[in-house]
């Protein structure tokens, strides 16, 4: 086991190194750049001054050449300086980073919860009343657009019961714990109801299949109860393929936290991109989609690692 994570991990270490690289070419090849945004705000710059600027940036330099120095730096701790925030780079990130971990760990356990109840109750009878309301229900979450369903959250519970604030992460002068989780409350829910049609479907089609195993009618047969049979003997068998499904999609969820978090204006990673990339700021952006990888490499490191406490017979090497 030891062996094969440190495999993984430096297989990791390879794909963001790969990705860096990727990326900073990417942005490279973007028209502007910072020198550009400072010209545009001061027209009266002249060639010289400019031409200096870009040589204080080091961006007359060639793109492998500054991808190198970025590198070194990088792997001393220096992910450079955002000129959009005029702070180091870390220090923005790190609270976007927390934001949008709150957002998407809390949204995700909600939608793993969700998906695994309704699932499994649509498994027990296919074709039956529940599993039609559980697969409409599903069919309407993966169908409804996510800046959409963040809308009209905001219009009924928002605007017109007033039950939870429609913007920001907290309210000026209060800031406390429950002012926060009432801020959180419908990004969460919107983004959690987003990804539980998708997982709730893939639940339910892993339990029916697991439901028809020989195992499964020998358990019954030996007189266990239902409720053991579902939970102990199928479900644990079930959760191998959906797993994957999900640990894959927790990557994904950056996308959806940019809309979410750009629709109730909150601060977090994928907003803070998004304006990233728009305003030239080439060090944040490339750290941001660095860190975005990392923890896509991360949760697929965690699926692994999963298969074999849910499947003993699993061995990782």
């Amino acid at each position: 086991m030891g062996r094969y994570i440190l495999r993984r991990i430096f297989q990791a270490l390879a794909v963001l190194l790969v990705m860096s690289f990727v990326i900073y070419n990417l942005i490279g090849l973007m028209p502007g750049d910072p020198i550009d945004a400072m010209v545009a705000s001061n027209p009266g710059a002249t060639p010289e001054v400019v031409a200096h600027l870009r040589a204080i940036y080091g961006l007359d330099q060639p793109i492998l050449l500054r991808y190198w120095r970025w590198l070194l730096d990088a792997l001393s701790g220096d992910f450079g300086f955002s000129r959009v925030h005029s702070q180091p780079v870390l220090e923005v990130l790190g609270p976007a980073l927390w934001q949008t971990c709150q957002l998407i760990l809390l949204s995700f356990t909600v939608a793993v919860i969700l998906s695994f109840v309704l699932g499994i109750l649509a498994a027990l009878k296919p074709g039956g009343l529940v599993d039609g309301l559980v697969s409409l229900f599903a069919f309407a979450g993966i169908s409804v657009p996510l800046f959409w369903l963040a809308l009209r959250m905001i219009l009924v519970f928002a605007v017109q019961l007033h039950w939870f604030p429609a913007s920001g992460i907290a309210t000026v002068g209060d800031g406390g714990f429950m002012d926060r989780l009432r801020h959180l409350v419908m990004p969460v829910t919107t983004l959690a109801l987003a990804n539980t049609g998708g997982f709730t479907r893939f639940v339910r089609a892993s339990m029916i299949e697991t439901l028809r195993m020989d195992y499964v009618r020998t358990a019954r047969a030996k007189g266990a109860g239902e409720r053991r049979v579902v939970l102990m003997h199928a479900f644990r068998n079930a959760l191998i393929p959906v797993v994957t499904v999900m640990a894959l999609s927790f990557g994904a969820l950056f996308g959806g936290a940019l809309l979410t978090e750009t629709m109730y204006a909150q601060p977090g990673m994928g907003k803070m991109i998004y304006d990233s990339i728009l305003g030239n700021d080439y060090n944040l952006a490339l750290t941001g989609l660095l860190f975005a990888t990392l923890i896509t490499l991360v949760s697929n490191l965690a699926a692994d690692l999963a298969y074999g406490w849910l499947d003993p017979r699993i061995t990782l090497k």
